[in-house]
């Protein structure tokens, strides 16, 4: 909870106007059957009508402005709670940026979408409802009770005698409802991750005519988070019920009572009324802490969801004394690297150096490490032993921004977003001009399909790019990298997706762009690599050959064996 109400501090204000005045509603509640007492045993028998009339519209007054304070509450009461989840939002989403692969290689898309939307939307309501109803519902129930034994003791400690018979059974079911709502929370995650996916590959569903396939997963999640939501539903009738019951109950035992006592002489008509109306009262606060019981367990799962992500720490991060990388990189060596995905050893005591300027391809069958050892170098993981250094120095002593910036990615698998062309290419360098913009795609190659468009380079691509083909999507990530015009390149089968003549016209502009810099090349298409000045073969985490094309071909190993097969 402390860690909940720190969220409030920047809303003090804000939080001060919603609490009083929802105080100030609890108050002025109490009024009114005060004030019918009054009406009957006072101004009625005196039969003054202009005191009558005079305190009706005293009255009326008094509930204008009650209405007012309702209008703050609600709204900015509302408002509040919406800022508290808002910044909770922004939180969540900051920290996810920074989490390294290996987090979001064991987390769900689906997951993470509920804990964004759903989670924080309860939160929210909470952050609004909770202080407020709970402080107002306790003053009012004081307040009732203490209006209650002014005007009979007798009839008030009856009362009193079911009142905690019902907080312990709220207590109980708020128990029971706050474990369903912690199995919905997992529920919906699971749902969401069965959307995600269907939707994500509805593609590779029908082409595999795998629709009945994927229904019966739809259906049978489906029903999963609808038996959790029954069962949340099902304590929480019992709830409603039994509250309801308990007070239809105790205003049957006032009635039966309380015309014993007027009968008697003990109270006057207008002490009855009010102490009926009071006891009305009584309930409304009772009922509003059975709504926050409905919310607080919805509420309190969503934010242990939220801290446990919040909790998550990333094993990629800036160093103490971590410094800006400016300078060129004229040496990049991978020291005795050892890297595993769980068990699995991917990288296995690796050693190499790669010089400033030197073009560098990486071949071998797949599964060998070729990837994963590009994706050291911008620390996109840390190996498990050995390092990675840059002049001689470790990259995890410089920052990560500086290291990422100075490191250019095109990677087999393309992401775009679903905005225009414009926007996919600006994502390289979002400050470059429109002449730096249509200068990256002309040199990847798209100019001439940018200017076959309606819309030219303001056309939307779609969700994930679905509406360019596969080798439109390598190009506009290849224009991406141009734009970036970094000092070392990484190209993970980036022309995989190409026809032949259009990969010749991007392997002689990524020559062009490569002058000067230094270029790791991960192919299968051995023919793409012929004039790198270093070809490393590598096999089950391993250099199992290295050398330029010619020696290696002189050599008849693993590299020949490879160029026989792809020639056959």
């Amino acid at each position: 909870m402390k860690d909940f109400f720190k969220y409030y501090k920047p809303y003090k204000g804000l939080f001060i106007l919603d609490f009083g005045s929802a105080v100030f509603v609890g108050v002025l509640e109490l009024i009114f059957p005060l004030m019918t007492s009054l009406f009957i045993d006072e101004l009625l028998p005196s039969k003054d009508w202009r005191n009558i009339v005079f305190g009706a519209i005293g009255l009326f007054l008094v509930y204008g402005f009650v209405s007012l304070l309702k209008f703050i509450v609600t709204y900015w009461g509302h408002k509040l709670g919406t800022n508290i989840e808002r910044d909770i939002r922004n939180e969540l989403y900051q920290h996810l940026q920074k989490l390294n692969f290996g987090f979001f290689d064991n987390m769900k898309t689906g997951k993470l979408i509920g804990r964004l939307t759903n989670d924080l939307m309860d939160i929210g309501e909470v952050a609004h409802h909770g202080p407020e109803e709970v402080f107002v519902a306790v003053m009012t129930v004081i307040g009732a009770l203490m209006i209650m034994l002014f005007i009979d003791v007798k009839l008030a400690l009856i009362t009193f005698c079911i009142v905690p018979i019902i907080f312990i059974l709220t207590i109980y079911f708020n128990q029971k409802m706050t474990t369903a709502f912690e199995r919905l929370f997992g529920n919906v995650s699971t749902f969401n991750e069965v959307i995600g996916e269907s939707i994500g590959g509805i593609r590779l569903v029908q082409a595999f005519t795998n629709e009945r396939h994927e229904q019966k997963r739809f259906e049978s999640a489906n029903e999963a988070f609808r038996a959790t939501k029954l069962k949340a539903y099902n304590y929480m009738s019992w709830n409603s019920s039994i509250g309801y019951i308990a007070q239809k109950f105790t205003l049957i035992i006032v009635l039966i009572l309380g015309c014993y006592f007027v009968l008697h002489g003990h109270m006057t008509n207008g002490e009855f009324v009010a102490f009926i109306m009071i006891t009305d009262i009584l309930f409304k606060p009772l009922q509003s802490i059975n709504l926050i019981i409905e919310l607080f367990p919805k509420g309190i799962a969503g934010f242990k969801n939220f801290r446990e992500i919040m909790e998550t720490t990333t094993e990629i991060k800036d160093s103490k004394d971590a410094v800006t990388f400016a300078s060129t990189p004229e040496t990049i060596s991978y020291e005795h690297v050892t890297f595993k995905y769980g068990d699995k050893t991917i990288l296995d005591d690796l050693s190499f150096t790669v010089n400033e300027g030197e073009k560098v391809a990486l071949v071998g069958p797949s599964g060998g490490g070729k990837t994963t050892l590009c994706s050291l170098l911008p620390r996109f993981y840390d190996p498990i032993n050995g390092r990675i250094t840059i002049n001689g120095d470790d990259i995890r002593d410089y920052t990560l921004e500086s290291l990422r910036q100075q490191i250019g990615i095109v990677q087999q698998d393309v992401f775009l977003f679903s905005g225009t062309l414009r926007e996919n290419v600006a994502y390289g360098d979002m400050t470059a001009t429109e002449e730096e913009i249509m200068w990256a795609i002309d040199k990847a190659q798209l100019k001439s399909f940018v200017d076959g468009l309606p819309h030219g380079i303001d056309t939307i691509v779609g969700e994930r790019g679905t509406k360019l083909s596969g080798g439109q999507k390598q190009r506009v990530s290849i224009a991406r990298m141009f734009l970036k015009n970094p000092k070392v390149i990484i190209l993970d089968e980036a022309t995989s997706a190409l026809d032949v003549e259009t990969e010749n016209r991007i392997q002689a502009a990524f020559k062009e762009l490569s002058e000067g810099r230094t270029t790791l090349t991960i192919a299968h298409r051995l023919s793409t690599i012929r004039d790198a000045d270093r070809i490393l073969y590598i096999e089950d985490g391993r250099i199992a050959e290295s050398g330029s094309h010619d020696e290696l071909m002189a050599r008849r190993g693993k590299y020949y064996q490879l160029q026989l097969a792809q020639h056959q």
